[in-house]
Order: structure tokens, then C-alpha cells, then sequence
């Protein structure tokens, strides 16, 4: 398939959920030590992370490629009566236009040309004093049948994401071996990398 909406929509549509319901545990960790304010969450998919936070009191923007997990995310939002910014958007196409006190990328990978000019989109999208967390498979993750690109050059190094970010003050970056349980698609034993960048 030649554009990513398709895959992704087929994924969405075929599946009663891809990730699961829950959030994931890194975000949720970070959500529940953090006094609310405004959030981005790009790649978003069905809306486990943004329905948590917004039932955290977080004022929630969201985007994804697939028009079906944004109409799934805020169907399940509906029905419990909260109200999610939610829109259909490709990381090509995301224009800085607000900025947040926090931004989390979850489970985001990319190719290196879009991936640098991505990270630079997100900095520009970031509050003076807000951060940006990040959680996705290291390299290492080629090695593993729990998840992901299956592209190690779609998966992310120590070296690339602090030259990334070098402009930020970096408090957490690292990679690990952790089980995921987050639905039929990250499930198992999985290389990760972790990182808090701040403003």
C-alpha cells in the first residue's frame, strides 16, 4: 500500500482494538505525577492514551493517519462524556500551529529524514517549562516478535534522539528490556527506549 492511511485503516477496521483499551504504562506514570494542562498526541490511534488523559483533566489534542481509529477514539470518548480535540493528519503534513505543556510520543517511528524533521516539529509545537516523552522500540527490537516496524531504521537509538532533542534538557533517556501488554499487536517480551525531554 502506497499510503500509510490504508494500512492503518485496514488495521483499525479489522480489529475490535489494536493496542488495547489501557494506556500505555510509561504515559500513564508520567500522567499520574503531573499536574494537568494541554497535551499533543500524535500517532494516537484508537485513543487509549488521550481518553486517560483527558479523564485526568488534560486538555487533549490528538492526530492520526487513519480516519477509522479517530472516529473509534472519539466514539469510545463520547460514550464516556469527555471531549477530545481529534483530527485526521499524517506526520508529513503536522504544522506547528499551538503549543503544549506536554507531548507524547508513543510508539511513533519513522524513517530518519522525517523522524529529524518531526522531533524539530514537536520542539516547536512545546511550551517554555513543558516536555515531551517518548516511548518506542530501540534498534534491538529486530530481534523480538512482539511488535513494531520490523524496520530496524524505523526504530530509534540513545545517539539519534539525544541529537534530536539537543536543544532540550534531556532527564531521562534509555533503552530496556520490558513485557508489553498493550492488546494483540504489542504483547511480549520487547526492546524499548525511554526518554523525558523538557524545555
Amino acid at each position: 500500500m502506497n499510503n500509510p492511511s490504508d494500512f492503518w485503516n485496514n488495521r483499525y477496521r479489522n480489529n475490535a482494538t489494536v493496542y488495547g483499551n489501557t494506556p500505555n504504562t510509561f504515559f500513564k506514570q508520567y500522567i499520574d505525577k503531573h499536574q494537568a494542562g494541554t497535551i499533543l498526541l500524535p500517532c494516537e490511534g484508537e485513543g487509549r492514551n488521550a481518553i486517560y488523559a483527558a479523564e485526568s483533566g488534560w486538555h487533549v489534542t490528538a492526530f492520526d493517519f487513519s480516519e477509522i481509529a479517530v472516529a473509534k477514539a472519539l466514539q469510545r470518548a463520547g460514550k464516556s462524556g469527555l471531549t477530545i480535540q481529534y483530527t485526521q493528519n499524517s506526520l508529513e503534513n503536522y504544522i506547528p500551529t499551538q503549543s503544549y505543556d506536554l507531548i507524547a510520543s508513543i510508539y511513533v517511528h519513522m524513517e530518519a529524514d522525517l523522524r529529524k524533521a518531526f522531533h524539530k516539529k514537536l520542539m516547536e509545537s512545546l511550551n517554555p517549562g513543558g516536555s515531551i516523552i517518548l516511548e518506542a522500540f530501540n534498534k534491538n527490537q529486530i530481534n523480538y516478535q512482539s511488535g513494531g516496524p520490523g524496520d530496524a531504521k524505523r526504530m530509534y537509538s540513545i545517539e539519534e534522539l539525544a541529537s534530536d532533542f539537543s536543544s532540550l534538557s534531556i532527564s531521562l533517556l534509555q533503552e530496556t528490556i520490558t513485557d508489553l501488554t498493550e492488546g494483540d499487536f504489542h504483547n511480549g517480551k520487547a526492546a524499548v527506549i525511554r526518554m523525558i525531554a523538557s524545555r
